[in-house]
């Protein structure tokens, strides 16, 4: 089943990252179609324990038939919560793969890709209240452009919240022909894809709340890991690599790490990988999503 649902990036190198002890209690906070998972599991001996995270309905179909494996449907924004819930503290590893699965890209109706004509969706959680279209619908044209040029880092984000906020006032912007329409002649030639590409980022950012997420997950991470414990965080845009790189150097998002009354760093994690570990050729062929895939591991301190 996993396969055609997600094939896992850089599944040995995480693995290597997590440097698994066959006791020790791990955590798989992005479950997707459980390949991470499986993998981790086969190093665990009897006593080892794996806790898996997906807040997606349809991951739950993947779970995975252990008693050593413990499924739990939220979001990762809720980790420290849902681990005590479980009766644990502390947790000898934590892996993140932050990628949209290639499954969630494949179901037309979820409206995360660009290649299906669609209603304009694109939760993660679908209980969640926000869609895409609501987004676009609602949100002030400043509230847009700060979104298309901040989260999708798109060129013409002023001209491109102009033409929505226009367009919608003619017809609602619910479906993909319909935002195609009230943005045609912003969408440059040549370069459609590539473009609707990072305006769906930017949109799926926004409804999923993802940075803000990501920046309370990567916090938490330094509550819940034993000293020694190791933090392995794959993500695939660098509005998501920044805040990871970062907290592992500095321990926070912004500003410079903070010094106690000795002058010595006061920061949670010790960085193992001075630069992000990228996939290499063979994986690059077998796997084009591993292309702009960023690996970074920290260690507790």
């Amino acid at each position: 089943m996993e396969n055609n649902y997600h094939v896992p990036v850089l599944l040995k190198e995480c693995i290597d990252g997590l440097a698994i002890k066959p006791n020790g209690v791990y955590v798989d906070v992005t479950f997707g179609g459980g390949g991470h998972s499986r993998e981790i599991l086969k190093h665990l001996g009897a006593a080892g324990v794996l806790i898996a995270f997906d807040q997606d309905p349809d991951a739950q179909r993947n779970k995975i038939d252990d008693p050593r494996f413990h499924f739990v449907d939220q979001n990762f924004a809720f980790l420290k919560n849902n681990l005590r819930l479980l009766g644990y503290k502390e947790v000898d590893g934590i892996l993140a793969d932050l990628g949209v699965s290639s499954h969630q890209f494949n179901e037309p109706e979820r409206g995360f890709s660009t290649r299906f004509e669609s209603a304009l969706d694109m939760r993660m959680d679908k209980q969640g209240k926000l869609t895409a279209a609501e987004v676009l619908n609602t949100y002030t044209e400043d509230k847009l452009h700060k979104i298309f040029g901040i989260y999708g880092e798109v060129k013409n984000a002023k001209s491109l919240a102009k033409a929505v906020v226009t367009g919608r006032v003619e017809q609602p912007i619910e479906t993909l022909a319909d935002f195609k329409k009230a943005v045609a002649v912003h969408i440059p030639k040549g370069k459609e894809n590539k473009y609707m590409a990072q305006v769906f980022q930017a949109l799926r950012i926004e409804v999923n709340a993802e940075i803000d997420v990501l920046e309370s997950f990567l916090t938490q991470t330094a509550e819940v890991l034993k000293n020694g414990g190791r933090l392995v965080v794959m993500s695939y845009h660098s509005l998501e690599d920044r805040p990871v790189k970062s907290f592992l150097a500095k321990g926070k998002f912004r500003g410079e790490v903070e010094k106690d009354f000795y002058g010595n760093e006061q920061k949670p994690f010790k960085v193992i990988t001075r630069k992000a570990v990228m996939a290499d050729a063979d994986e690059l062929e077998r796997n084009s999503r591993s292309r702009s895939a960023k690996l970074r591991i920290g260690e507790k301190l």
